[in-house]
């Protein structure tokens, strides 16, 4: 007589594969070993992100140089012609205050029979050239000297043998200086040769 096969009553059955298996072993979040590894081309990516912002920053500072330098001459503009604006307003107000010392000057060759009238025009007179001369104004002496058309204007011609060519006899406006550059042209009369004399009728 023949034995049966025998029946295992809880048979054992393996049922999904091996990454069922192994979310079941390490957890719902671990992914596959295989897909650990960055993906292709992510390395080129962040090579080339990179030198985007390498280059980004080097104009950046390329571009904060220039507007600094910019800036840097823009202040040295301004400042020049803040200072030249301010020469030019003073050396205007000093050329409009010479009529009034001129004024002076031709009252002072006056005899007055006040005495002290002309102490007092002398004082003031003293007190405006003075107080001219600090802001850089400088008389230029002309009489005797040769005639310099840079710093002469010859008004009267005199023909004369007591004194060489060219040479100023009269100084009817002094010429001035202010700061080291002419402010005022003096106003002269200049020596020149006497014409020759006819002789026999021949020039």
């Amino acid at each position: 007589m023949s034995k049966k096969p025998k029946i295992t009553e809880n048979p054992v059955v393996e049922t999904g594969n091996a990454e069922e298996q192994d979310v079941e072993e390490n957890g719902p979040g671990h992914a596959p070993a295989e897909g650990d590894a960055d993906p292709p081309g992510a390395e080129a990516a962040l090579t080339a992100e990179r030198d985007r912002l390498a280059a980004e920053k080097t104009e950046l500072q390329d571009r904060f140089l220039r507007a600094q330098a910019e800036f840097q001459n823009f202040r040295k503009r301004a400042e020049k012609e803040r200072l030249e604006f301010t020469e030019y307003a003073s050396t205007e107000a000093v050329r409009a205050l010479l009529p009034i010392l001129d004024d002076f000057e031709r009252a002072l060759k006056s005899e007055s029979a006040d005495r002290e009238f002309q102490k007092g025009m002398e004082l003031i007179h003293q007190r405006l050239y003075d107080s001219l001369k600090r802001l850089g104004l400088e008389p230029l002496e002309a009489l005797g000297k040769p005639f310099d058309p840079h710093t002469h204007h010859a008004v009267e011609m005199s023909e004369t043998d007591s004194a060489p060519e060219h040479t100023v006899l009269d100084e009817y406006q002094r010429a001035y200086n202010f700061k080291g550059r002419l402010l005022r042209p003096a106003m002269v009369k200049v020596a020149v040769a006497p014409a020759a004399k006819e002789q026999d009728g021949v020039r």
